[in-house]
């Protein structure tokens, strides 16, 4: 049997009666309490020392302060877990590690990720193909993939709301954890509603060089025996660790609880989309502005920091806001009465949680030297 053979059916493969019981229409953008997050990796000196060069190596790239994309390009260098991702994907050869971030911070130069206008993409989401809710069993957010709502032309577009979702995705990550678990399924996929072969390559072309160790988990679902030539075509050029995050036709139930699992695969929650309810709950969590910004509940406009998920960054922002204006009252208060005390400081929150958490990473095959190319002519393979 192939890497990319069929399956035997299972359970989680079947698609259940969505019909029978209540329905919701609620989106799952936290996880519930008893979800947490397992820490997977720890490092030791000499990485460490590898992923101080790093930053210091970005350090010499980073835009100047007059570029109205530094503040955005600083978020991602100052993101807990950047440098050491691209550590981890370049098989700790820093030289390697190098090309890999120097090529990303190219891409997002002019691609500008975090910017991506939700209007711009809005189309895209009317039926649902793509939709983040719940979590798997170590904290990851789940995204569903459906080809069968697709219901656009092969476009730019396309790309740019698989990465506007992707972004929100990283957004609704709890605190330390930094990787997504995406559910394919294929129930009545067909020619005309199945990426092509190139769409599909220009997608893990961007995935894998420019979101490295972003994948947690690919569960491909009621994948039909024909759809084996698209994962063949698009096989070489996907890097062995990738290849070993994907799993076809799984028991769904044993990575993600039935309460955070759609009941279309087995488990209770027994979703209905509805975009005029998802497409707002999203953009508010994430703090998300009309021209792809952020922006707070009282309409200003800030630059979260990246790493610990959109709701840590909003908490820390309004304690950011309230220390301020603390601090500027006791200024005034000084002038108009000296003897009066200034208020005390707020609280800070912890500090982000150390990228020295967690597992070794294994070995694996030896990956591209060069990845400043990112053609689709000349694909290198990263590990996502």
């Amino acid at each position: 049997m192939g890497l990319f053979s069929r399956s035997p059916a299972s359970t989680s493969s079947a698609t259940l009666d969505k019909d029978v019981g209540p329905v919701t229409k609620d989106v799952y953008l936290t996880p519930r309490e008893g979800i947490t997050v397992t820490k997977k990796w720890t490092y030791d000196e000499e990485q460490l020392q590898k992923i101080e060069q790093l930053k210091e190596y970005t350090a010499t790239l980073l835009l100047p302060e007059s570029d109205p994309y530094h503040v955005w390009e600083k978020r991602f260098l100052d993101d807990v877990g950047t440098h050491a991702r691209f550590m981890r994907a370049a098989k700790w050869h820093l030289e390697n590690g190098k090309k890999r971030i120097l090529a990303t911070m190219e891409w997002r130069r002019e691609f500008r990720p975090e910017l991506i206008e939700p209007e711009d993409v809005a189309v895209e989401a009317e039926t649902g193909k793509i939709v983040i809710s719940g979590f798997d069993k170590d904290g990851r957010p789940i995204v569903y993939m459906r080809p069968r709502y697709e219901n656009t032309e092969t476009s730019p577009r396309q790309i740019r709301h698989l990465i506007y979702v992707l972004e929100r995705a990283i957004d609704i990550c709890p605190e330390g954890q930094d990787q997504v678990c995406i559910v394919v399924d294929y129930k009545q996929a067909t020619s005309n509603n199945t990426p092509s072969v190139s769409t599909g390559l220009q997608a893990l072309n961007i995935l894998q060089h420019h979101y490295v160790e972003r994948l947690g988990r690919g569960l491909v679902v009621n994948m039909p025996w024909w759809i084996n030539a698209f994962f063949s075509a698009i096989q070489p050029f996907m890097d062995p660790i990738t290849r070993d995050k994907i799993r076809f036709n799984p028991k769904l139930l044993e990575l993600i609880d039935g309460d955070q699992l759609d009941r279309e695969y087995g488990g209770e929650y027994n979703y209905v989309f509805e975009k005029d309810v998802y497409w707002p709950a999203v953009t508010t969590f994430c703090n998300i502005a009309e021209d792809g910004g952020r922006v707070d509940a009282e309409g200003t406009k800030f630059v979260p920091p990246s790493g610990n998920g959109a709701a840590w960054a909003l908490q820390q922002h309004e304690i950011d806001k309230q220390k301020n204006g603390n601090e500027n009252r006791a200024e005034v208060d000084v002038k108009v009465a000296p003897a009066a005390p200034a208020p005390a400081d707020q609280p800070e929150l912890p500090l982000p949680p150390s990228a020295t958490a967690a597992a070794a990473v294994p070995a694996a095959d030896a990956v591209a030297d060069d990845l400043a190319k990112t053609t689709l002519t000349e694909p290198a393979a990263v590990k996502i």
